[in-house]
């Protein structure tokens, strides 16, 4: 019997002591320089600078970027952490260093060294951030029915088109674009490119006017005759799409970790809220149909945490050159259920406050509206239900 004798120190499904520490470096951060703003960003619908700030100043706004960039080098389950940690304050602050990861990681995945040194070191040091350009007004969860093109010229690539739903555009400095090549090979006929936000051709349409995660700018971005160096293509020619893809079986999981950090923000607030809250001669705390409720969405937060570590897990396995071949299923689970898990959540925590949790005095309907987003972008969860049913352990 494989530990028969005993180990006090069972180590299986326990956090290593690096990664609590980074929790509680990470939460003390979050609490102290970044929640105190939350309310703010989301009212104003403007950027959340003050956790640009704090982020870059502890270096967490990118931690996922290699030691040989000047990066962190965390692995999978501690850049969750981050995000995690971020999210229980303010989801719009958590969208940093989760689209930092999202941007970069198909330079990371499949960039040639020159490539990865260019773009990679300054998003390492803070001086940029990098945005993600897959989905299209008319390429949604079809994303390989895209239109963007990029037309060869010379030692050039020529691109037009236009990117729908884009994180953080306009802040972001650079930018990892997905644009047809050939267009008789459908997603054999994407490549990806690094474009900048100064090349000559390239603009921004107006913020959208979103029901959660206002703090962070989403955008249209519209390239006119961008004129793009050749050397600039991460990859191979035609591999564009299969390394997006590969990118969303890691990055699905740090929109789990979002979720996740949502709903226990959540959880904790309305935990608070029922031990102090009187009615009928005593805190509602104490009244069973409450106590089944916070069961509810503890043991669902619990479960959904648990299944977003494993994902990490494989997902680092994965990026170290292992084979786990169940990543895409076990990424795919991870969102799905994570966010689902943090709509029900939310939803309950609105509850509980009554009258109070429907206004903006307090942050759970923020959290509720926040909440939402992370059911659609990603990949929906109807499309991640598709992903799971195609790649059955």
């Amino acid at each position: 019997m494989a530990g028969s004798a005993g180990n006090a120190s069972f180590d299986l499904y326990q956090l290593s002591e690096e990664h609590t520490m980074l929790r509680e470096t990470v939460r003390s951060l979050a609490e102290a320089k970044i929640a105190p703003f939350a309310a703010a960003v989301d009212e104003e619908s403007r950027f959340p600078q003050e956790a640009l700030d704090a982020l870059r100043a502890a270096d967490l706004h990118a931690v996922h970027v290699p030691e040989g960039y000047g990066g962190a080098g965390a692995d999978a389950l501690a850049t969750v952490i981050v995000i995690e940690e971020v999210a229980r304050v303010c989801a719009s602050s958590s969208l940093i260093p989760a689209v930092n990861k999202l941007g970069s990681l198909p330079l990371v995945l499949s960039a040639s060294e020159d490539v990865k040194k260019r773009y990679l070191t300054p998003l390492a040091k803070g001086d940029a951030m990098f945005s993600y350009c897959l989905s299209e007004p008319d390429a949604g969860s079809d994303a390989a029915g895209m239109k963007t093109r990029a037309v060869r010229d010379g030692d050039h690539y020529v691109l037009n088109g236009v990117k729908r739903w884009i994180t953080n555009a306009g802040v972001s400095e650079y930018y990892t674009v997905m644009a047809v090549t050939d267009p008789e090979k459908r997603s054999r006929g994407i490549s990806a490119f690094v474009v900048e936000k100064s090349d000559p051709g390239v603009s921004f349409g107006a913020p959208e006017k979103k029901l959660g995660i206002k703090g962070s700018p989403t955008r249209e971005v519209y390239f006119d005759d961008v004129r793009v160096p050749a050397d600039r293509l991460i990859g191979e020619e035609g591999t564009g799409f299969a390394t997006a893809m590969r990118t969303l079986d890691h990055t699905r999981i740090t929109i789990a970790a979002q979720a996740l950090g949502i709903a226990q923000g959540a959880l904790d607030y309305a935990k608070g809220y029922v031990k102090e809250r009187k009615q009928f001669g005593k805190p509602i705390a104490d009244f069973q149909g409450v106590q089944f409720m916070l069961a509810d969405m503890a043991m669902k937060l619990e479960a959904a945490r648990q299944l977003t570590y494993a994902a990490a897990a494989k997902s680092e396995r994965v990026a170290a050159g292992g084979k786990e071949q169940d990543l895409t299923f076990h990424g795919a689970a991870a969102k799905c259920f994570a966010s689902d898990a943090a709509m029900e959540i939310t939803t309950d925590a609105v509850q509980l406050l009554g009258g109070y949790g429907y206004t903006r005095d307090y942050p759970l309907e923020r959290m509720m509206r926040d909440a939402k987003i992370t059911q659609i972008y990603e990949g929906t969860n109807q499309v991640q239900r598709i992903v799971m049913a195609r790649n059955l352990p």
